[in-house]
């Protein structure tokens, strides 16, 4: 039986090391389920508040497919080839200004394995915890600018309109140096897809604008009591 599922796919190369293959796979299903989930929810959820950009994404989406008519929601997800989501940088640039704001691990804890120096020159000793926050990274001005607290996917795009990525070590989502995460371009593709296939055939909108949306205290940041939203189909052109 022919399978597509990421395990298959790593079986299929023969060289590959059974302890690099079994810490990939459960980086991806420990760190890249919840994680993917809550930044998609987030991600309508600006939507939502902001449907000038999700029409914009919409409109791309549509060129970068060459699709005139969505009859099967089933066919045009099969449709989707690597090249149409290598244009999608306006796509690309939304979601990641959803998670420069509610990036899916708010905070971050590594625990020192020696004595060392920080780069601001801060001492700190073995076994040391330190919790960095990305939340409140992607809030500060002094980092971001004044418009730092402002959802604007924009500033993630050059003159061209082309995806102009930050440092790691600005952008502190995904980590940054040897303990970057694995899954990164692998999350990127998932929610590329879902997104390109959901805005391409619906419109999303709050079923209660008056509504509060906010976190919960864990360690991923999920949305409290869930999104709740209304669909409707777009237009079959």
């Amino acid at each position: 039986i022919k399978k597509e599922d990421i395990l298959t796919r790593y079986l299929q190369v023969n060289d590959t090391d059974p302890k690099y293959l079994r810490d990939t796979i459960i980086n991806f299903t420990g760190a890249g389920k919840d994680t993917t989930a809550a930044t998609l929810s987030w991600f309508i959820y600006m939507l939502c508040k902001h449907p000038d950009v999700q029409e914009k994404v919409a409109v791309e989406v549509k060129e970068a497919t060459k699709s005139m008519e969505v009859k099967d929601v089933d066919e045009f997800a099969a449709s989707l080839r690597e090249e149409a989501l290598e244009k999608m940088h306006y796509l690309h640039a939304a979601i990641t200004e959803t998670i420069r704001l509610y990036p899916a691990v708010p905070m971050d804890g590594k625990i020192c394995f020696s004595d060392d120096t920080l780069p601001d020159g801060f001492s700190v000793r073995k076994d040391d915890l330190i919790v960095y926050q990305p939340y409140a990274m992607g809030r500060m001005k002094f980092i971001w600018g004044d418009d730092a607290e402002e959802f604007r996917p924009e500033r993630w795009l050059d003159k061209n309109g082309m995806f102009r990525s930050e440092s790691p070590f600005k952008f502190t989502a995904f980590q940054a140096g040897p303990r970057v995460c694995l899954g990164k371009d692998f999350a990127y593709r998932q929610m590329k897809i879902f997104s390109a296939v959901l805005l391409r055939c619906f419109v999303f909108k709050l079923s209660d604008e008056n509504r509060a949306v906010t976190y919960r205290t864990m360690i991923n940041l999920h949305i409290d009591g869930g999104l709740h939203v209304r669909a409707f189909h777009r237009c079959r052109t």
